[in-house]
């Protein structure tokens, strides 16, 4: 089973001016996250503004990547409405270096989506992906539910190797952690409950707030990994408000602005997606300011 330990930076799209992708900033972006202690980063998830992509925009994206991702895992958002368009990216993205699949339910049609539905199209995206799948479980966005039972019994099938819970419940995840076992790895995805998610079982997360504090993240799961806990409690403590002030709070305009203020390149998310104004802006400065971060990078 491919090892998915540790903190993944979900990293964030940069567009240039004219609204096309900004290759050059997304590659010193990718310098800077990857120069940390991190297990991985993930291309096109919910921080990367996954459903504003065109596929061959996320085909440079993962090439960019693997080109510098080296010994780290790269991960990839590849979720859509069909199982076919599902595979059809499990197989590009592979082709070009992905080492894993981040793959949401379909939710178009969700009052279609009972567990049985679920169940079969996860297992034909597993039984004919050339890369091992991480489910991914984020209802703030897809309404649909994926029960522990059913994550219990996809982790059973040999390419589906854990899940990534965006729900910001440490019960729900605790949920997970129990009906997943030993056959399959959870990451969370809220940087509010990393430290308590580590000691709760989850193997790792994947954390929009690691790509403003990635070598925070990273110390607080390197911390825990070698049993000092007041150093994990302390780094907690720093990236937990930047959860919840900038990602939760602001959302991607507030991330993307909280990029430009560490000295990494954020810019304007795409279209429909405003930008942050002045109000976020400032709130922005001041969670970073209050994290003792600044305008340095962390």
């Amino acid at each position: 089973m491919l090892d998915l330990s540790g903190v993944h930076l979900p990293v964030a799209t940069p567009f240039s001016d004219n609204g096309g992708l900004a290759t050059a900033s997304f590659m010193s972006n990718l310098d800077d996250w990857l120069s940390h202690d991190v297990a991985g980063i993930v291309v096109a998830g919910s921080t990367g503004e996954a459903p504003l992509l065109q596929d061959a925009e996320l085909f440079t994206l993962v090439e960019l990547a693997a080109d510098r991702i080296e010994e780290k895992r790269l991960t990839v958002g590849t979720g859509g409405e069909s199982t076919r368009v599902v595979l059809d990216r499990n197989r590009a993205v592979a082709e070009r270096g992905a080492h894993a699949a981040l793959v949401r339910s379909p939710y178009y049609y969700r009052p279609a989506m009972s567990p049985a539905v679920l169940r079969d199209h996860f297992l034909r995206v597993a039984d004919e992906s050339p890369i091992p799948i991480v489910l991914y479980h984020i209802p703030k966005f897809v309404d649909v539910d994926l029960a522990p039972e059913l994550v219990g019994r996809l982790v059973e099938h040999e390419n589906i190797i854990g899940i990534k819970d965006s729900r910001g419940d440490l019960g729900g995840l605790g949920a997970f952690i129990e009906a997943c076992g030993s056959n399959g790895q959870v990451l969370v995805g809220s940087g509010a409950l990393l430290y308590a998610a580590l000691e709760a079982g989850a193997a790792g997360g994947i954390l929009g707030v690691a790509i403003i504090a990635a070598r925070s993240a990273a110390a607080l799961y390197r911390a825990w990994k070698d049993g000092d806990h007041a150093r994990a409690g302390a780094m907690q403590e720093r990236i937990g408000p930047l959860h919840d002030t900038i990602v939760v709070g602001c959302g991607i305009p507030g991330v993307k602005a909280a990029l430009d203020r560490i000295g990494l390149y954020g810019g304007s998310p795409r279209s429909p997606l405003p930008g942050a104004d002045d109000a976020k802006r400032k709130t922005v400065d001041d969670a970073l300011e209050k994290a003792g971060l600044g305008i340095a990078k962390v």
